[in-house]
């Protein structure tokens, strides 16, 4: 009966929120994010931003882990635009077709690569407008870009972030164009990038999409999902993941 109590008043609880106590909740919840993922960044591996560029378009429906293991080798073959554009498109699906749909992937990188290579002098913009006019580069790849690569504040609404923000009960959005504008009116800018690593890291280690480790989340007392997964921490803790899973 005292379960059945709990979790009336937690309901009411989340029902009954004001957009100030909704704001408030999301960024103490970011703190504690903070204190549980003090290391979270950007897990792909890059020297610049032409290799984060490509290495996000290619980490699409695969592991962060699977591309840093296929990249070294394109990079090696192909380490600028101009290179990548004037490649065999036959090689680099060679080399990338450990990452899963190789062809359209060839097809989005050699074609970014010429477009940087025609259109920006070599060198990949530094803004969003011009980002997402590259071929197979939408606003989550081109956040990724801009908060990693040149330290522009940037939100990337990826399948763990929205996935999560939606269990958080931030937004009820399902678009990522919406969740990216309602969760940017949240926190300051400078919080984003970090903020979305942090999302990310959360959502890849404990909140994942089928069984999310409840029992063993440090969020769970400002969680309206609370319960979606196993509470019992013993069994919670068993489903943290060490490593990230794209």
């Amino acid at each position: 009966m005292a379960t059945q109590v709990t979790s009336r008043q937690r309901a009411k609880r989340f029902q009954d929120e004001t957009r100030l106590g909704l704001v408030r909740r999301a960024r103490r919840m970011n703190r504690t994010l903070g204190a549980t993922y003090p290391d979270a960044h950007c897990e792909l591996n890059f020297t610049n931003p032409f290799q984060l560029l490509v290495a996000t378009v290619m980490s699409a429906q695969t592991t962060d882990s699977r591309v840093n293991l296929t990249t070294p080798a394109l990079f090696a073959k192909y380490p600028t635009p101009d290179d990548l554009a004037a490649a065999d498109p036959e090689d680099v699906e060679t080399i990338i077709k450990p990452t899963g749909f190789f062809r359209a992937k060839t097809k989005s990188i050699m074609g970014l690569s010429a477009a940087i290579r025609d259109r920006f002098d070599g060198e990949v913009p530094g803004r969003l407008a011009d980002l997402v006019t590259l071929p197979g580069v939408g606003r989550k790849t081109a956040n990724v870009v801009l908060g990693d690569a040149f330290g522009a504040p940037g939100l990337t609404v990826d399948t763990h972030f929205g996935r999560v923000v939606r269990r958080f009960g931030w937004t009820e959005e399902d678009d990522p164009v919406k969740v990216e504008a309602e969760i940017a009116g949240m926190f300051p800018k400078k919080d984003w990038t970090l903020l979305s690593h942090r999302l990310i890291w959360h959502g890849r280690r404990r909140c994942h999409a089928r069984r999310p480790a409840c029992g063993a989340c440090p969020l769970a007392q400002d969680c309206p999902s609370f319960g979606l997964g196993p509470t019992d921490p013993e069994v919670a803790r068993k489903l943290i993941r060490d490593r990230s899973f794209a």
